[in-house]
């Protein structure tokens, strides 16, 4: 197995892409670190974890804005398994307004999770991970090509491309890779609650909504030494929406 002694942590890891993203790295042998601020949801993530996994699974409740909580959600990891191999900054959320209507408070709200909250892991990762490690972030096809009333969520997601590139520089002298997926319409809440899409504003093709379970084996394959020579990438995973936009 792949991720065989291996510690995991995903963040946004009690549903959706995380889980599953969680689910994938346990059933190729990893210790997982499932981070979410949804302190209600994470015992049953935990439990599916175990239940599909081979390791053990730490629960830590953690605002990924707040740089103290994600500090202390790396050191309960690191006390917890004394390592900490892969990291993927999946968590994120969304604000649907035009432009004349965002305020400041808008922007930031949005910014510190979908943006900051990655910066703060990769700063500690950098920090604690050791060579050999991954970073994997989930960034969006909204960075590429977008729809009106998404912009901050689009200008975060595009920001986290840069940042990867950015992180990946820096990320070779310390032997840690780091890379990005780009998931076009997936089969979670974050899609179906999206108020484009229940309006119709947003027209989605089914046969272009992707599994969690697809996105997470693109993620695990970048985390992997399979995928040992690549950095700074953006793996688009869309099942060729944007070849169509």
């Amino acid at each position: 197995m792949r991720f065989s002694d291996k510690v995991v942590l995903v963040t946004g890891a009690a549903g959706g892409i995380g889980l599953a993203a969680a689910l994938r790295f346990a059933a190729e042998g990893a210790s997982l670190v499932l981070v979410d601020r949804d302190a209600g949801a994470l015992p049953a993530a935990s439990a599916a974890v175990r239940e599909r996994g081979h390791g053990d699974a730490l629960e830590a409740v953690c605002d990924v804005g707040v740089e103290d909580n994600v500090v202390h959600a790396v050191e309960q990891a690191l006390k917890q398994f004394g390592r900490l191999d892969v990291v993927v900054n999946n968590a994120g959320l969304m604000i649907f307004k035009p432009i004349v209507e965002l305020t400041a408070a808008d922007w930031t709200k949005v910014l510190q999770v979908d943006l900051l909250g990655a910066f703060f892991f990769i700063k500690q990762a950098f920090l604690r991970m050791q060579p050999g490690g991954a970073i994997v972030n989930v960034s969006s096809v909204h960075a590429l090509e977008t729809e009106p009333h998404v912009a901050p969520y689009a200008a975060a997601k595009a920001a986290l491309l840069s940042l990867t590139r950015s992180a990946a520089l820096e990320g070779m002298g310390k032997v840690i890779r780091v890379n990005a997926v780009v998931p076009g319409a997936i089969d979670t809440p974050m899609l179906w609650n999206n108020p484009q899409v229940q309006s119709g504003a947003e027209h989605i093709d089914p046969g272009e909504v992707g599994k969690p379970e697809e996105l997470a084996a693109a993620i695990a394959f970048l985390a992997s030494d399979e995928a040992r020579f690549i950095q700074g990438a953006a793996l688009i995973v869309d099942g060729g929406r944007l070849c169509r936009l």
